[in-house]
């Protein structure tokens, strides 16, 4: 989660679909949206979680901290946000920053994170995004969500990453793509706490990942967001049978312009997916060296697109939010 601010370049950003290539309209259940997300991608589903907390079942979160911990500063996002210390999070004011924003009409109720339920991991080698900052999070839900609906893993001898059964780089080491091989299965379990017992993962068919275009999602030009996405669907929820639905944010420097396709194959979402009819949704970010600057293709939590990026209003929370009307969402 490196956040660089030194240089200057162009836009870059994955273009392999189709052009005018679109989302596929699904028969999704009532109430069964969950997102989740790493380092940058963790923040972004908080967010997206607070935002639309109305249609918002739960969230599992990966190295990340609080919403609206940085405050619009790239400066508190590299110090208190990832460091948690000179300072550490302010959890009261950013639970009082909520609760206004919910008055003002800029987020869903807060009400709406009552009955969610959360799953947060820190690894006890993440020297990037460190202890106080994951624990900043869980006092924050705990403002909001009953302690009983809270699961926390940080006992894993993890690096800076996403915790996976048997991909990516040593389990210990913080490196592209950005996968650690911790024999622990993040998205498994993360997927179990929010939507309880689930079947046994299956292999899944590389056809089901499909991709689409992102820009048809954007009202203008795409924020800092690359020209390709990802969608899995499983086979019976392409021939019409009711699925769930989880959106999956990737981290800094995870998304396709960097990885290619490693975090949206190999995370571990696709086979739980395949097996239990979720579909999987997979925005990618993509790096930017010129306005606006994001060098690392991370998701803004720090406001790099404008002042309401972690509201309703926000740039890239809007477009995905679309993409989540056009797969089936209801609000």
């Amino acid at each position: 989660m490196r956040l660089a601010v030194g240089f200057l370049a162009s836009c870059v950003a994955a273009c392999s679909a189709s052009p005018g290539s679109e989302l596929p309209a699904l028969a999704l259940a009532a109430d069964s949206l969950t997102v989740s997300g790493v380092s940058s991608g963790g923040y972004m589903a908080v967010q997206y979680q607070v935002a639309y907390s109305g249609s918002v079942a739960g969230a599992g979160i990966v190295a990340a901290g609080p919403w609206y911990c940085a405050q619009g500063s790239v400066s508190m996002a590299l110090g208190a946000c990832m460091k948690g210390e000179d300072p550490a999070p302010d959890v009261s004011a950013l639970v009082a920053a909520a609760r206004e924003a919910a008055r003002k009409g800029s987020i869903d109720d807060i009400a709406g994170l009552a009955d969610d339920r959360v799953w947060i991991f820190h690894g006890t080698k993440d020297d990037r995004v460190r202890r106080p900052v994951p624990d900043a999070l869980v006092a924050f839900y705990r403002g909001f969500v009953p302690e009983s609906q809270i699961a926390y893993e940080f006992d894993v001898p993890a690096a800076h990453g996403f915790p996976t059964l048997d991909e990516g780089v040593a389990c210990d080491t913080a490196s592209e793509p950005w996968l650690n091989d911790c024999e622990f299965d993040a998205a498994g379990q993360l997927l179990q706490h929010l939507y309880g017992p689930l079947k046994p993962p299956a292999g899944f068919p590389e056809a089901n990942l499909r991709e689409f275009d992102q820009g048809r999602y954007a009202a203008g030009e795409l924020p800092s967001m690359a020209r390709t996405g990802y969608v899995y669907v499983p086979r019976r929820c392409a021939e019409g049978a009711q699925c769930r639905v989880h959106v999956a944010f990737h981290g800094c420097r995870q998304g396709s312009s960097f990885v290619g396709r490693a975090f949206v194959r190999n995370a571990g979402y696709n086979r739980w997916a395949e097996a239990n009819d979720i579909v999987v949704l997979y925005p990618q970010a993509a790096k930017s060296l010129v306005s606006p600057l994001n060098p690392q293709g991370c998701w803004d939590w720090w406001g790099y697109t404008g002042p309401d990026y972690a509201t309703r209003s926000g740039a890239q929370l809007v477009v995905v939010h679309r993409m989540l009307e056009a797969i089936g969402l209801k609000e």
